[in-house]
């Protein structure tokens, strides 16, 4: 009997249809009955009663399921087991961001884990807004988000890794766009996009805080879910933004980033996780970008 052949039992136990658990097995449907075969040859009994409509377990396929289970079980602790003893870190952390809004913090964050934490697998996800990173670390499909400061969320922890100037984004032929500074007030007439204003974004929140603080509310005209669509909107002429300094190196051509004179007012970017138990690799991780991407003194 093999481990592979107890894994496949348990997929089509819990599936209850040989299809789905090719699938989450990832592999064909007829190889999969295969194992399945030579299962209940190995234990001398059918382990599934199967027609044209249904699958279902029989009494010895009940019977095998918790011990199934246990076995898989214990390897996995032994596995771990063996693994703390060489002293290497395994395991998978996740890691959601945003795209364009992480180009200097996530490709040093992900470079230093792979080649100092090689044994971890490093999965990121694109397209991760700060509201959607919460609802992702609260529901355990992600391990560590990139987001926007601050937040409250309960049981969800965060550090501040950049502080950057709020800056307006303007078409090349804006007629602002040649001052070496301007106040937020002046585009008080202007059209603005934005990132979602549905409070998913803290990109959004900065825009709308920046231009309150001068003085008004930002009529936005267009809401766009992915930051370096809304800067190439931007470069077509349909409107100004406010953005983050951090981003005025990847404008795309026909916009310009121009600083403000007023009282400055920030991004601040940070990472998030969950304060519950974590595992040795999210640990690991997080210890590690300590380093790489520590807290800007004030």
């Amino acid at each position: 009997m093999e481990i592979r052949w107890l894994e496949a039992f348990i997929a089509v136990a819990e599936e209850l249809h040989f299809g789905r658990a090719a699938q989450r097995l990832r592999i064909a449907q007829s190889p999969l009955s295969q194992t399945i075969r030579r299962l209940e040859a190995s234990v001398g009994a059918d382990l599934f009663e199967r027609n044209t409509r249904s699958v279902a377990l029989t009494p010895a396929g009940s019977a095998l399921l918790p011990m199934a289970y246990r076995v898989i079980q214990d390897l996995a602790l032994a596995t771990a087991a063996a693994r703390a003893a060489s002293g290497a870190v395994h395991g998978t952390v996740r890691i959601g961001f945003s795209g364009a809004f992480n180009h200097l913090t996530l490709p040093v964050l992900a470079r230093t884990v792979r080649r100092e934490l090689p044994d971890i697998d490093l999965q990121l996800v694109s397209r991760v807004r700060t509201g959607d990173g919460l609802v992702k670390l609260r529901n355990g499909t992600l391990d560590i988000a990139f987001v926007g400061l601050p937040i409250t969320a309960e049981g969800v922890a965060s550090r501040l890794i950049a502080r950057t100037e709020l800056g307006a984004a303007l078409p090349v032929d804006h007629p602002l766009a040649d001052e070496a500074s301007i106040s937020a007030a002046q585009l008080a007439d202007d059209d603005f996009l934005s990132m979602p204003m549905d409070g998913s974004s803290s990109m959004a929140e900065a825009l709308m805080r920046c231009c309150i603080a001068a003085g008004f509310r930002p009529r936005v005209t267009q809401e766009i879910t992915d930051p370096y669509i809304m800067l190439t909107l931007v470069a077509a002429g349909l409107g100004v933004s406010v953005i983050a300094e951090d981003l005025a190196p990847i404008m795309p051509r026909g916009a310009r980033w121009v600083r403000f004179h007023d009282e400055p007012q920030y991004m601040l970017h940070g990472i998030a996780w969950m304060t519950d138990e974590q595992s040795a690799a999210v640990s690991a991780v997080l210890g590690l970008s300590e380093k790489i991407l520590p807290t800007p003194a004030d």
